[in-house]
């Protein structure tokens, strides 16, 4: 695969990489691994929140009258 940056991106992601002691690829392969964790856990902690809203609807409806 091909990646083309910008070359201020192209700079930070070798400054990042020289920081980290690893070379622009690795950086990239870091990059992309959090990237995709962090958008995993979230579409799991939508799907769990719609579920809740869902099931404590009536509940919800009741506090928010209270």
């Amino acid at each position: 695969m091909t990646l083309r940056l910008a070359e201020e991106q192209d700079k930070q992601l070798a400054q990042v990489a020289e920081h980290l002691g690893i070379s622009k690829q690795q950086a990239v392969a870091l990059a992309v691994e959090r990237f995709l964790e962090l958008e995993w856990q979230r579409t799991v902690i939508k799907s769990a929140m719609a579920r809740v809203l869902e099931r404590d609807k009536e509940l919800l409806e009741r506090l928010a009258d209270a």
